[in-house]
């Protein structure tokens, strides 16, 4: 009995240094630090099961059409994905190397992703991650043709990609009478 009340005293007093070291602002919470190796795989552990649970919706019929995978070029220019991922012939903003946990090359990230998860965190996000969720900025199509672009991303080219993105031509003038 004296051994579970000894177990029981220690729990709360761990849990009291703990919640004082972490509220009373000993953590230091700033971006200029790497996790340690076993804290970094477990958010990644945990990053990753939570996906796959989630991530539960069906891509379009036409998924991986050329017309959905150049819409999605264009939604990932105009989101500002650009800006931390970069892109085929487009280098990601400076910010983005401050961020932690950098942002993934998409071109690697994105072999090892289903649609429907590259989906998922595009329309919901990723706490503590500076990955936003864009669910509220563009339609689940324009989320899926972003998805498609992503899937296909290690095979656009620098110039396929400039062509993709470029804002259409504006109409010549009619001549004046």
């Amino acid at each position: 009995m004296r051994l579970l009340a000894l177990i029981g005293v220690l729990a709360i007093a761990g849990a009291l240094a703990a919640g004082g070291f972490f509220l009373g602002g000993f953590f230091d919470i700033s971006t200029s630090w790497d996790d340690p190796p076993p804290v970094a795989k477990a958010i990644a552990r945990a990053r990753d099961a939570s996906i796959a649970r989630h991530a539960t919706d069906r891509p379009p019929a036409d998924f991986g059409s050329l017309q959905r995978v150049q819409a999605g070029a264009r939604v990932f220019s105009t989101l500002g994905c650009v800006n931390c991922h970069g892109a085929p012939g487009v280098k990601w903003q400076q910010f983005a190397e401050g961020m932690n946990p950098s942002p993934p090359d998409l071109k690697e990230a994105a072999a090892d992703l289903t649609p429907a998860k590259v989906f998922w965190v595009v329309r919901h996000g990723i706490r503590m991650t500076g990955m936003p969720a864009f669910a509220g900025a563009a339609s689940e199509e324009d989320l899926w043709s972003l998805a498609a672009f992503v899937k296909k991303l290690p095979d656009v080219s620098d110039a396929d990609f400039k062509a993709w993105t470029a804002p259409p031509a504006a109409p010549a003038e009619a001549p004046k009478q």
